[in-house]
């Protein structure tokens, strides 16, 4: 037989060589283009006294933050904040269904998806500037967030226990 195996031989030659090429890039990036991959607004000189308009928190934080300035109240707006994040670890316990998935509940999921494309518009709207037309927006969708969780999915719910009733009244 004239062959070789590809393991474990050329895998370690070709892992070897892919971090080769990774390091030296990433060394010629550190020692002589420091500058390339950072951000202009580090290079503003740091004022304890005045935060930058256009500063936002990361991806993963917009959507409680425009919660958070959704709310014209300091403390209403953290109260709320950290309750929107909170309802999120009590969603067991406030969806009492009987049944173990919305498969079949057309009306859940599109209210769920309605839920989903709800909290990536907060998320949105967490990145835009703090002015009248997305204050407004930014309401309307922290209301529907929270009415998701106390009336929307309770309502699904008691849905749910009405339609099983009436199947098991049909059946008997």
């Amino acid at each position: 037989m004239d062959s070789l195996r590809f393991y474990p031989k050329f895998i370690v030659k070709d892992i070897f060589g892919f971090f080769s090429i990774v390091g030296l890039l990433s060394l010629i990036t550190v020692f002589w283009y420091p500058n390339a991959l950072g951000h202009p607004d580090n290079y503003i000189k740091a004022d304890a006294l005045v935060t930058p308009a256009h500063i936002v928190p990361e991806w993963y934080f917009l959507p409680f933050y425009a919660i958070l300035r959704a709310i014209p109240n300091k403390l209403g707006g953290v109260i709320a904040m950290f309750s929107a994040i909170l309802i999120l670890f009590l969603l067991p316990y406030l969806a009492q269904f009987k049944c173990k998935s919305s498969k079949f509940m057309k009306l859940a999921q599109f209210f769920y998806w309605c839920f989903i494309v709800d909290v990536l518009f907060l998320g949105w709207l967490g990145a835009c500037v703090v002015e009248q037309p997305y204050i407004i927006t930014s309401q309307i969708a922290s209301v529907y967030y929270f009415s998701y969780f106390f009336v929307i999915l309770p309502f699904l719910s008691y849905l749910e226990q009405v339609v099983l009733t009436q199947k098991s009244i049909y059946k008997a």
